[in-house]
């Protein structure tokens, strides 16, 4: 009687314990994604015969009653797939976005689920849990190993209080820190010549996922715990702060989909330019009618008022400066003017700054079709919500900049979700600065297009970061998560030697044609000028230039890229196209291929090139016209720091 029932405790044994491997290929059949399910969950993902990382375990740890605390039993797997084309409110990079997966739902007993899709571009996955009341959760423990011998690009923090504005540091994996966190998106840059972008997407009511090094290049999540206390007082900058936390990381409903772990993967440099898989894992817009959502250029006075020059009065927060910003706004057509810090106390949106008559401003801005923003420190608006979206609308206000919430714990997400929608209910727009990096809430909320989340020009006042190197990482990093608010196109334009650090009027590291470039390079609906009216007006063919440069776009051709070396891509704006070139610190000529052209009569090209003496000079600059026709090849040559662009249009 014992060897029968041995033999059946040996059977259930292996039932229990024996690996299931799911996969998940690609459409394209050259990604695949294996989710093996033995004592606990992991993700392997392959290119081929190449390995390329893994992540184990995928679980939640929930403070009670966790289904994910047994050993997991698969109850039904179900498969789907996608071949469609998105159409975009906002065109950030293309008027359609190609969605094509294969997916694998895999269903366990106790009530969660695990979807994996296989992108062409890239691998995700998330975790869904049916619980029929609210869950406290107090960790999501998975570690994510790169193939041995990974480069790492990263942003590292040593808290979770941050604005996601400190610099890019590139280490082996197994060379990272271990005393300091990072915050996503990072890249890897595999032996195999594969790059994989790490990010999330479709985070709410959950925490931002971060990353940190335990050991041997592997990278161990981090979440900001749920705040139970925040920082009062008078620094206003401050406020919100999180001074004490609780044990776990979210409070939240027992049933939903939580984020996606997004490994966007290129064979290649050039394809990490084009990968949209960010945008794709959002959730479809709640926009029903977004004809309202108007992208455009924006001049905003933050630094701007303090060195206006050529008037007959004094610069500052008053009612004739900001008439001079919308008649310079109304001279070229830039749709937008941002009232940033000052035009209220920091404390009250309620009140108006003295010598500001808000009145007759946004009369005098309707006159000349200029739609007026206004910035907000989030802690105030958080207390004045009602009140100051009422008074928002009353004005008319076209939308806000919401500043320094510098957290993605589960309560800021939520801010981030309400202000989205709040916003949109009122038909205005919002931008996020001091804000962590897009998710995909741009697809859901388009009126929310934009958010910083990077060193931007501004910073060029108080540190060096800001590089020409810099802006050749920044497309194969921060911006595959999506737009990002960086203000290209200065006028005060240094190369190394003639750098000086000035706080309230930045100069901009690199040549004037790089500085322009950027407008084209970097994709931003919402595109900020940072310089003074008074400097782009003594200069108005080159203002009148960088002014036409579109911020949608409906088509993109990647023409070279090499991360932290050069980038050129060409973007199309009905029939025209524009081409944007940077270098890093080091001069290069640059083979530009225009078979993307229409075949036909010839365009004619309007280019912005380096002068001769950018070199010692960045204000260097020249302009020039030429017909070129499809297939022609252009070489062109880039300074230290520089760059080239140009607008081609049929004759």
């Amino acid at each position: 009687m014992k060897r029968p029932l041995l033999i059946g405790v040996m059977c259930t044994f292996s039932v229990l314990c024996a690996a299931r491997d799911i996969t998940v290929v690609s459409p394209d059949t050259r990604l695949k994604a294996t989710l093996t399910v033995g004592t606990e969950i992991s993700l392997h993902a392959s290119d081929g015969r190449t390995a390329l990382f893994t992540v184990a375990p995928i679980r939640l740890d929930f403070r009670d009653g966790s289904p994910f605390r047994s050993v997991p039993r698969v109850a039904m797997v179900s498969r789907n797939a996608a071949d469609t084309l998105i159409t975009p409110v906002v065109r950030e990079r293309s008027a359609r976005v190609p969605e094509r997966y294969n997916e694998a739902v895999v269903s366990f007993q106790g009530g969660y689920a695990v979807a994996v899709r296989a992108y062409d571009e890239g691998i995700a996955y998330r975790i869904s849990t049916e619980i029929d009341h609210d869950i406290v959760i107090d960790n999501e423990p998975l570690v994510l190993q790169f193939a041995p011998g990974t480069v790492v690009t990263a942003q590292y923090n040593q808290t979770f209080w941050s604005a996601y504005e400190t610099p890019y540091r590139v280490r082996a994996a197994a060379a990272m820190p271990t005393d300091s966190m990072v915050n996503l998106p990072l890249l890897g840059q595999l032996r195999s010549g594969h790059r994989i972008v790490v990010t999330e997407a479709q985070i709410a009511s959950y925490p931002g996922l971060w990353l940190k090094h335990v050991r041997d290049g592997r990278l161990a999540s981090a979440f900001p715990a749920y705040p139970t206390d925040r920082l009062e007082g008078n620094d206003l900058y401050q406020r919100g702060m999180v001074t004490a936390r609780a044990r776990e990381i979210a409070r939240t409903r027992g049933s939903r989909d939580f984020p996606w772990r997004v490994f966007c993967v290129a064979r290649n440099d050039a394809e990490l330019l084009t990968n949209a898989m960010v945008y794709l894992l959002g959730e479809p817009t709640k926009v029903t009618d977004p004809s309202w959502i108007r992208p455009g250029m924006v001049t905003l006075d933050w630094w701007g008022r303090r060195n206006i020059h050529g008037v007959d009065f004094v610069g500052g927060v008053n009612t004739p400066t900001v008439k001079y910003f919308i008649d310079f706004a109304a001279r070229y057509g830039i749709r937008y003017v941002l009232l940033d810090e000052g035009w209220s106390p920091d404390e009250d949106l309620l009140r108006v700054s003295p010598g500001l008559d808000m009145a007759e401003v946004l009369a005098y801005a309707r006159g000349k079709n200029v739609e007026v923003l206004l910035w907000a420190i989030w802690s105030t608006l958080e207390r004045q919500w009602d009140a100051a979206f009422a008074q928002f609308t009353r004005w008319g206000i076209a939308g806000i900049k919401i500043d320094f919430m510098n957290s993605d714990d589960q309560q800021m997400v939520e801010f981030y979700h309400r202000c989205a929608e709040e916003t949109a209910k009122r038909k205005m727009l919002v931008l996020f600065h001091g804000a962590y990096k897009p998710d995909g809430l741009q697809r859901t909320w388009p009126n929310a297009p934009v958010r910083e989340g990077l060193i931007e020009f501004e910073q060029n006042g108080v540190n060096q970061d800001d590089t020409p190197w810099y802006h050749t990482v920044l497309p194969f990093v921060r911006m595959v998560a999506g737009a990002a608010d960086y203000l290209p196109g200065t006028v005060r334009n240094a190369q190394p030697h003639e750098f000086r650090m000035v706080p309230d009027r930045p100069m901009g590291q690199g040549t004037r044609a790089h500085t322009t470039a950027l407008c084209v390079v970097l994709e931003c609906p919402l595109r900020m000028l940072p310089d003074s009216p008074s400097d782009y007006l003594r200069e108005d063919d080159f203002t009148r230039f960088m002014t036409s440069i579109p911020v949608e776009w409906d088509d993109m051709r990647v023409l070279e890229a090499r991360i932290g070396e050069v980038v050129a891509v060409a973007r199309r704006h009905g029939n025209d196209w524009y081409i944007g070139a940077v270098t890093n610190g080091t001069a290069r000529d640059v083979r530009l291929d225009l078979s993307f052209l229409d075949p036909g009569p010839p365009y004619v090209m309007t280019s912005l090139a380096d002068g001769v003496n950018a070199d010692t000079r960045a204000i260097d600059h020249v302009f020039s016209t030429s017909a070129v026709h499809a297939g022609d090849t252009l070489t062109v040559h880039l300074a230290k720091g520089g760059g080239w662009v140009a607008r081609m249009k049929k004759f």
